[in-house]
């Protein structure tokens, strides 16, 4: 884990937030994997990993990554 947060929704944003924190801190990481939770898949957030070339790697929705 390179940054978190603490939220009551599961918005896209709130999750890119995090994700452009974790990569102006650390190195670009090659493969980003997460559940299949509806923000990990919405377009916004994917569409910074692809902007990163981070390859996307996802398990069954609700499985722990």
């Amino acid at each position: 884990m390179l940054a978190w947060r603490v939220s009551i929704s599961l918005h896209a944003a709130f999750f890119i937030v995090a994700l452009e924190e974790a990569l102006d801190s650390y190195d670009k990481p090659t493969i980003f994997n997460s559940d299949e939770g509806s923000q990990f898949t919405s377009t916004a957030f994917t569409a910074v990993l692809h902007r990163e070339k981070i390859a996307i790697s996802m398990e069954g929705k609700g499985v722990p990554a």
